[in-house]
């Protein structure tokens, strides 16, 4: 396996320069609030230009093979070694989550939430960021392990925090709803580890050992990864903790939970769980399957019930988290290749509607969906962008979420040889009329948000005339500078990527053909 060993500290340096921006923002005192965010913009433009580096230097046509490999001794006690290197699956998110965090910073400049500490908030950040970078291109479970859970930690403070008025419970859940998951999957980690003769945990290792283990032990081992990942998804039944969590987060919590982090328990599944145990994942397969499409349906119904319009979003994570997962229980390099492209676009997507949200919330101070309307009248800019994510979001052609909604609902046409036909088209049908609930509550959302009259309670506040305006309180502004700033690139990507979706399925099909080696035949 070639190595470009002129760019193997690429890497290290794109997951690791967080730590250094916390590391200044340690000395900087809290009441210099422009330094604070000074060094945080900084560190995190830093980081996204390393990331741009990177991909200038990744080549395209070998996307299917690790790059910028680099190995290093850690801890020889446990064989496991600091083992790192990115292919066409990781690229899409690593550079992801260097997007949405700096847009997560240039947000934040003018929306510090309270209680204002902006120095804990922002380190927090930093330190969230080098998390989720290092789940993507760690190539030694027990590193990847390190690197899952340390986003767990900045995340529970982020929601205890600076979250809503039930953020102790929300965060509480987040946290032992997840601790819970990791355990089980440590637990698969290690049986995994000494079913293959405690050489070592690096993952290519165990991709070339681990199809030797008895398929009634892989399918126990798989058993505790599901779990961990299933927990991280969330997948029904597993994510009772998600829309808490993103109800009671802060907006900066919900962008970066929806963005990225709901993406470590899929990547999970693609990176480790498949590869490395083809046997249980066929066995497992059809259960996944229908535990996408109950999720896909019960998502949407949820969807429908809600009256907050950010408990709204979240479970429509639910939904829109098992057309991915539909297309990953396929064993399709197909299924697989849509599911990739899911994640990025719901990244993309519903980090946009929570951004949306939040900046709703702060005009209005209410995300009832019943005490809001007229947006599309008041405000009609942020209006016709929650017009272009909705739709987005529903799978409208054109946009990003097309092509990650409808060739997982094909995949399951044709699922992998050995798995049952009949079963996942059953499945196809399922998630198909999921997709006629996502317009219905999508567009209902809509309605009520945007058209019609405003409220009596805000009718007087757009633009700070009439009679009902006594300074700049009632005034609502339209979208702002920061706003737009941290939105467009969004924007521009869900369009992009809607009408030229190759730009990403020739990254990630060869990285998916490479995992699925051992299901041919």
């Amino acid at each position: 396996m070639e190595m470009l060993r002129d760019a193997n500290w690429v890497l290290s340096v794109g997951t690791f320069l967080p730590l250094a921006g916390v590391v200044l923002l340690l000395g900087v005192p809290k009441a210099n609030e422009q330094m604070i965010k000074m060094v945080a913009l900084l560190t995190s433009i830093a980081t996204l230009a390393v990331g741009i580096f990177t991909l200038t230097k990744f080549d395209f046509d070998k996307a299917g093979s690790m790059q910028f490999v680099a190995e290093h001794e850690w801890i020889p006690l446990i064989k496991s070694s600091y083992l790192i290197g990115l292919d066409g699956i990781s690229l899409p998110l690593y550079i992801l989550s260097m997007v949405i965090t700096l847009l997560v910073v240039i947000y934040s400049l003018n929306h510090v939430p309270d209680p204002g500490n902006p120095k804990a908030f922002f380190i927090l950040m930093l330190v969230l960021q080098t998390g989720m970078a290092g789940t993507f291109i760690a190539q030694d479970l027990i590193l990847f392990f390190v690197f899952f859970e340390l986003v767990l930690l900045p995340m529970y403070f982020m929601i205890g925090v600076w979250g809503g008025e039930n953020r102790q419970y929300a965060s509480l859940k987040f946290f032992l709803y997840t601790m819970f998951g990791s355990a089980l999957m440590l637990v698969a980690f290690l049986a995994l580890f000494f079913k293959t003769g405690a050489e070592s945990f690096s993952i290519p290792f165990l991709i070339e050992n681990g199809g030797a283990i008895a398929r009634n032990v892989q399918i126990w081992i798989f058993a505790g990864m599901f779990i961990g990942f299933a927990v991280k998804v969330p997948m029904f039944p597993f994510h009772t903790w998600l829309p808490d969590a993103h109800t009671q987060a802060p907006t900066q919590g919900s962008v970066i939970l929806a963005a990225i982090l709901l993406k470590l328990g899929t990547y999970g599944f693609v990176r480790i769980a498949i590869p490395i145990l083809p046997e249980a994942a066929k066995a497992w397969a059809p259960y996944i399957g229908g535990l996408a499409v109950v999720g896909i349906i019960y998502g949407s119904l949820g969807c429908l019930a809600q009256t907050d319009m950010k408990r709204l979003i979240a479970f429509s994570s639910v939904a829109h988290m098992g057309f991915v997962m539909l297309g990953i229980s396929t064993l399709t390099s197909f299924g697989m290749t849509a599911a990739m492209f899911g994640m990025v676009a719901h990244g993309l997507i519903t980090g946009m509607l929570f951004f949306i949200a939040g900046s709703i919330k702060e005009r209005y101070h209410t995300l009832e969906i019943k005490r809001l309307g007229g947006l599309l009248k008041q405000l009609p800019h942020l209006g016709w962008i929650l017009g272009l994510c909705s739709m987005a979001s529903l799978g409208l052609p054109g946009l990003a979420g097309f092509w990650g909604e409808f060739p997982a609902i094909l995949s399951a046409y044709s699922p992998a040889p050995g798995l049952n036909e009949t079963l996942f088209r059953v499945y196809m049908v399922i998630a198909a009329i999921g997709t006629v609930f996502a317009a219905a509550y999508l567009l209902w959302l809509y309605q009520r948000v945007a058209f019609g009259e405003p409220k009596p309670e805000f009718a007087g506040a757009a633009h700070g005339h009439g009679d009902h305006s006594h300074g700049d309180d009632h005034a609502l502004e339209d979208v702002n500078k920061y706003e737009w700033i941290s939105w467009t690139p969004l924007l521009i990507a869900i369009i992009v990527f809607g009408l030229m979706p190759n730009l990403l399925f020739k990254i990630i099909d060869p990285a998916v053909q490479g995992v699925l080696t051992g299901f041919k035949g």
